[in-house]
């Protein structure tokens, strides 16, 4: 398999797991959004919780320059360990929610500055 799919493949089975977890308010609905197109992928929140609008972004991760980026992880779990465990390399990922200077201590991917926005 080309490994941008099994990329893509890896990071749609990780949200579809996670959103089985997030199911408590039924007031509440929680959405997957999968844009192979462009590479990105959230999990959402969107709905009501008594008299209060509720729309928040749990997960982000793109696809960009061939690795996967950790744009925002509002949750408890280590979402880079377990795309590693699902065969992905350290390398190619990157935490993205740090800024660049961070990344190069986090024993995950790293790239260069100019191409990273």
């Amino acid at each position: 398999m080309e490994r941008l799919e099994f990329y893509r493949e890896c990071i749609c089975k990780f949200l579809t797991a996670e959103i089985f977890k997030e199911q408590e308010n039924p007031d509440i609905e929680n959405q997957l959004i999968f844009d192979k197109e462009r590479d990105r992928y959230l999990l959402l929140d969107v709905g009501w919780q008594d008299h209060e609008r509720i729309y928040a972004c749990f997960i982000h991760l793109d696809i960009k320059i061939g690795k996967i980026w950790i744009q925002r992880n509002m949750t408890e779990v280590d979402i880079a360990e377990e795309l590693v465990n699902m065969g992905v390399p350290k390398e190619d990922i990157i935490i993205g929610l740090l800024p660049p200077y961070q990344r190069p201590y986090t024993g995950y991917g790293t790239t260069d500055l100019a191409t990273s926005a």
